[in-house]
């Protein structure tokens, strides 16, 4: 069916980045596929703010490690949309075990972080490719500071994330000149997401960092989806990049 609205497929659409992401989608115009994997009520919340937002919706279930699962997800984009001119790759995954507890961390746990964060990414984008072919369209991938210097995140997270973000830098290499892909990495952000991580002591570092931040404050999932927005819709000749997005700290610590 022929479309007017553009059309975005947001993986892990259902809470932080994923749900600001396709709320500021649908508000520049897009249509939204709200991907999840567990979390059908909070996608389901995402999916009426995409709806208030003017855009439609269209959630779809998937485990972006089930290659199978995200070809059957791009077949019911093109069924239902015909067209496909964005794709966030947002959908992660991390584990709890401390970063110097090296003999805690199992082979599975390793393989199921980089099978969702790194496999994942590059199955949803091989299976996206021949309708944003046609739409000329743009992927940006979400990765982390840690993907770019050392901090206290989980090894297979941190690892997980620097494969992205050169992963991002091959397909921005292969896809090109019709298909653009960039990355974004996030600093320290405020939610649930840091709120698991750093538990009681999530209020204290936060505000830590947001002192030692040129900007006086941690990141937000809307100042994400902002700059994810951005590459989406503008900035024609950006390529291959990494746009660090923490308010200047990994700039000038």
């Amino acid at each position: 069916m022929t479309q007017e609205r553009r059309v975005a497929l947001v993986t892990g659409a259902a809470t932080g980045i994923g749900r600001a992401t396709s709320m500021a989608l649908s508000g520049a115009g897009f249509d939204v596929v709200v991907n999840y994997s567990r979390s059908a009520a909070a996608a389901q919340d995402t999916a009426k703010l995409v709806r208030e937002k003017g855009g439609e919706a269209l959630l779809v279930q998937c485990d972006v490690s089930n290659d199978s699962s995200v070809r059957t997800m791009l077949t019911m984009v093109e069924q239902k949309f015909g067209r496909l001119d964005a794709l966030v790759n947002n959908a992660g995954t991390t584990t709890t075990v401390p970063p110097q507890d090296f003999d805690a961390l199992s082979p599975e746990e390793w393989d199921r972080v980089f099978a969702v964060n790194v496999r994942g990414v590059f199955q949803v984008t091989r299976a996206a490719v021949p309708l944003l072919r046609k739409s000329r369209g743009s992927v940006v991938n979400t990765a982390s500071i840690v993907g770019l210097r050392p901090g206290p995140q989980p090894l297979p997270y941190a690892a997980s994330k620097a494969a992205v973000i050169n992963l991002t830098r091959l397909l921005a290499l292969h896809l090109g000149p019709e298909i653009r892909v960039n990355a974004v990495a996030p600093g320290w952000m405020a939610g649930d997401w840091m709120e698991r991580m750093l538990q009681e002591r999530y209020d204290d570092l936060m505000a830590r960092r947001a002192k030692n931040t040129p900007m006086r404050r941690v990141v937000t999932p809307e100042d994400v989806a902002e700059v994810i927005t951005n590459l989406i819709t503008s900035n024609r000749m950006v390529n291959g990049e990494v746009v660090v997005i923490d308010g200047g700290f990994a700039a000038t610590t």
